[in-house]
């Protein structure tokens, strides 16, 4: 009620005066009306001034004593004069309606302990850089409206073809990626037994001589090698399934979204695991560009108090145009890459079905990173992995989900 009363005042004035004539006109405590205040003030959609004021009031009645206006008896207190004109009575009185004293009576009357100073806390009010005539709640926790304008996609298989971690998003064999020292290939079981067989004709197809205004890859595309399992390098791989499957139907637009484990052949630094987290998401609509793609991700990471971002062009096989994020590390003192992101080619959508005029944002962010961004950690393998310090993890709150 309290803050709907001052963002409301606010949306038509410019500036609430004093708070506890405020309060008094609304009918609300000013106690609530300071709580408010100061919350608003912390997420700035108000600048709050304190004001401090006298607030005095009266502590005892032993001036009529001394000066015989009354007798004390055990049992009762008698008048002793019929009338008694007292300066000291009207300023009292004064004091009691409101009104003001000159300096000299409110010392004179602190002297003789018949007034004391009581401090009172206002604010002036005005609209702060954020204002909005209503609090848009920010995302701490993660709660059912968070997630239910997008869908979770299902990543509960570590084990991924290479077909659908590399082939699928038009990445060449031949590619780095695909080489053992940076990706771990299983032994057992080595290949998969089951792909749709009409989209891997298309598949080969885009490799090996294009199509759609592509002239792919030119080279032989071996089923061998797109049989062959791994340890997925990124989720993206699921991604490829989840828009297969999408091809499939009548269209409608989507959005897809997760959030787990990821693993790469790569040397373990301050930086750098063999495993990770990866948060994915994709958005797949008519009339996307490259500045939907940007706003996503500035909103996404302004959420986590990361507003410090730089953008670079980058080459992904899948993605044209492509972006790495990059986020500043105070720790580190350096730009500290924290995802990439750009738009599906259409050599990887057209293949699957899905039609000409539909593009596809989206973005493989770090989980990790960004984390050692926000509380000043600057070593990886003190936020994951067998090295972390259980009293870390014991002493921070949990992310609860509210459904």
């Amino acid at each position: 009620m309290a803050e709907e009363a001052i963002l409301g005042f606010l949306e038509h004035n410019e500036e609430i005066v004093d708070s506890g004539e405020f309060a008094v006109e609304k009918d609300i405590s000013h106690e609530d009306i300071v709580k408010v205040v100061k919350s608003l003030h912390g997420y700035g959609l108000v600048v709050a001034q304190k004001k401090l004021g006298d607030s005095i009031f009266k502590i005892g009645c032993q001036q009529a004593m001394k000066n015989k206006w009354v007798e004390m008896g055990k049992t009762q207190v008698s008048r002793k004069v019929a009338r008694v004109d007292d300066n000291v009575k009207a300023l009292l009185i004064k004091i009691n309606d409101g009104e003001a004293l000159i300096q000299e009576d409110i010392d004179a009357l602190k002297r003789r302990k018949l007034i004391s100073p009581q401090i009172w806390k206002g604010y002036s009010v005005k609209k702060g850089p954020k204002y909005a005539p209503k609090r848009i709640k920010p995302a701490t926790d993660l709660t059912r409206e968070n997630l239910q304008r997008f869908e979770e996609m299902p990543t509960n298989n570590y084990v991924e073809s290479s077909f659908w971690n590399f082939d699928a998003l038009f990445q060449p064999q031949q590619h780095p990626a695909r080489d053992s020292h940076d990706t771990f290939f299983l032994r057992e079981p080595s290949t998969t037994k089951t792909l749709p067989e009409d989209y891997v004709q298309r598949v080969k197809q885009i490799h090996e001589s294009g199509g759609h205004g592509s002239r792919g890859y030119g080279y032989d595309w071996k089923r061998e090698e797109a049989n062959k399992n791994l340890l997925r390098t990124h989720t993206t791989a699921v991604s490829s399934r989840m828009l297969y499957a999408l091809a499939k139907k009548p269209f409608e637009a989507k959005r897809y979204y997760s959030i787990d484990r990821v693993f790469r052949n790569e040397a373990v630094d301050r930086t750098h695991l063999a495993e990770f987290h990866q948060i994915e998401g994709l958005i797949c609509d008519r009339g996307l560009s490259l500045g939907d793609l940007q706003g996503v991700l500035h909103d996404f990471f302004s959420r986590l108090g990361m507003s410090n971002l730089r953008f670079k062009p980058a080459y992904n096989p899948y993605t044209e145009p492509s972006m790495e994020i990059f986020g500043y590390h105070e720790g580190l003192k350096k730009w500290v890459e924290v995802g990439n992101s750009g738009m599906f080619r259409p050599e990887m959508l057209l293949p699957m079905g899905l039609p000409e005029d539909v593009t596809v944002i989206a973005w493989g962010l770090s989980l990790e990173r960004p984390t050692m961004i926000l509380y000043g950690i600057d070593n990886i393998r003190d936020l994951f992995g067998h090295k972390v310090d259980l009293s870390l993890i014991k002493s921070n709150p949990i992310c609860r989900i509210g459904l």
